[in-house]
């Protein structure tokens, strides 16, 4: 089973969060960030991870550490479900369209943390969420997961569909890098032998 439950606590946040990389999309996200938990319940829905994570924050400051932090956590959670990597495709791609919106991702799961971030959010809010927490929200994926993360707005005027398209069209690149290759099961996807 590549299934891992993790706890983070600091003095800014309280965060647990559980995944199985092959499970069917079921979540349960409650981190106290109500457009944040809609944005992972896509991101669990649409990569086919099963998702399981609270959060509690120092929300009377901002909703800054709370979705920093579960970026972070959730990326440690990944890392320690993949393991050595052995079989997974590695690589994905998605270009996703919402509305006004059109996203690409294209990732791997390198073990080399990268992020390349093309999107202008046009609002500073999303209702009370920070626009700007989109992008650390990714950065901390990508740091604390390994991941050399692609992320290109296409189109999109709306910041809600666009956030979302992002969400969303990471979720499918996950889904496609962490799904078995039949024909390299037993095999570590790259030339080094390890990743």
């Amino acid at each position: 089973m590549r299934s891992v439950k993790i706890s983070r606590q600091t003095a800014e946040t309280e965060i647990s969060v559980e995944v199985n990389l092959d499970g069917t999309g079921t979540y349960d996200n409650q981190t106290g960030v109500g457009f944040f938990d809609h944005m992972l319940d896509q991101l669990a829905r649409h990569s086919l991870i099963d998702m399981t994570i609270r959060a509690k924050g120092d929300y009377h400051i901002d909703d800054h550490h709370t979705v920093e932090d579960t970026g972070i956590a959730l990326g440690q959670a990944l890392t320690q479900a993949l393991g050595d990597k052995k079989g997974i495709r590695r690589y994905g791609e998605c270009h996703l369209p919402m509305d006004d919106a059109q996203v690409r991702c294209a990732l791997d799961l390198s073990g080399r943390p990268f992020l390349i971030w093309n999107v202008d959010l046009p609002t500073p809010k999303i209702g009370t969420f920070d626009t700007e927490l989109v992008r650390e929200f990714f950065q901390a994926l990508s740091t604390h997961g390994g991941i050399t993360l692609h992320i290109d707005q296409l189109h999109g005027f709306n910041s809600h569909h666009i956030a979302e398209a992002a969400f969303k069209a990471v979720a499918r690149a996950l889904r496609l890098a962490v799904e078995t290759d039949p024909s390299k099961a037993d095999a570590i996807p790259s030339t080094k032998g390890a990743l």
